[in-house]
């Protein structure tokens, strides 16, 4: 009898757990599903009756659709594409720099070590607007102004990654390591032959995250790039402005922005799980 009770207990928590996430998960993408709905509406009808839910077949087209892909609106795929090459050298970049250093904490001791790690800490605490001003000079003392390097660079030792990677790296098994140094290997080949391959979750779950953040960035792409290397989510804000507002490329323009965030996280979604829930609890 106790045991029914408690298999019905669990059934009734599952189930709450349930639609509690399901109730979520709707809320979460309403969002998205009023723009889409959004795109197939003219623009000026958008300005009067906003975003909704509402269907409304008299008013759905691909004029929106077919504005996008007209001759006239080719800047905005050579905005997409400058987002793309942005988005695939920080991310590559950052997870490759900041596991280095995250290895370099985990791994090693050195004079220092503590308080290094606390700067990375206060780091993450240190709001973006804070910085302009000292990146926008030094990339002009660089001469990297207006470059895509501009912004990559400043960020590929980003905090985060390497708190997230050193915490994952403090949970492996130091006897990797040791058995490596004995077969005669170096160091930079125990981390590319032994690290790297143990740390593909973790890799996978960042990746995601420094992948969303770098498609999304405005902040230091209006500060520091140049108008042939600027990116797509700075293109979209352009479409709005006090005299003029285009909302039919607007919103279209974000539903396709949406497009790469979605296959990425669809490609690497098993490993992002993997990844965040082995990070967030070695250590």
């Amino acid at each position: 009898m106790g045991n029914r009770l408690k298999s019905r207990k669990g059934s009734g928590a599952t189930v709450s757990m349930l639609l509690v996430l399901l109730v979520v998960t709707v809320i979460t993408l309403l969002p998205f599903i009023s723009i889409f709905l959004a795109s197939f509406r003219p623009g000026r009808e958008i300005m009067r009756q906003g975003l909704g839910l509402n269907l409304n077949f008299s008013q759905m087209n691909l004029d929106n659709y077919k504005l996008l892909f007209s001759g006239d609106n080719q800047d905005y795929f050579s905005y997409f594409k400058n987002s793309l090459k942005l988005t695939f050298l920080q991310t590559a970049l950052t997870l490759l720099f900041s596991s280095f250093v995250a290895y370099g904490f985990a791994m090693y001791n050195f004079r220092g070590k503590t308080l290094l790690f606390g700067l990375v800490l206060l780091m993450m605490t240190t709001p973006v607007e804070i910085l302009m001003l000292p990146l926008f000079l030094e990339m002009q003392k660089l001469r990297l102004y207006g470059s895509l390097w501009a912004v990559i660079l400043p960020q590929i030792t980003a905090p985060l990654p390497v708190f997230f990677f050193r915490q994952y790296l403090v949970g492996l098994p130091r006897d990797y390591l040791d058995a490596a140094r004995v077969d005669g290997c170096t160091e930079y080949g125990i981390f590319f032959r032994i690290i790297m391959p143990l740390m593909k979750p973790s890799f996978a779950a960042m990746g995601i995250f420094v992948g969303m953040n770098s498609w999304n960035s405005f902040i230091l792409p209006v500060l520091l790039l140049s108008k042939e290397n600027r990116t797509l989510p700075v293109f979209l804000e352009t479409l709005l402005s006090p005299y003029k507002n285009n909302y039919d490329l607007l919103i279209v323009g974000a539903v396709f922005s949406v497009i790469p965030i979605v296959i990425l996280f669809a490609l690497f979604q098993r490993h992002f799980i993997a990844g965040m829930t082995a990070g967030g609890v070695k250590g």
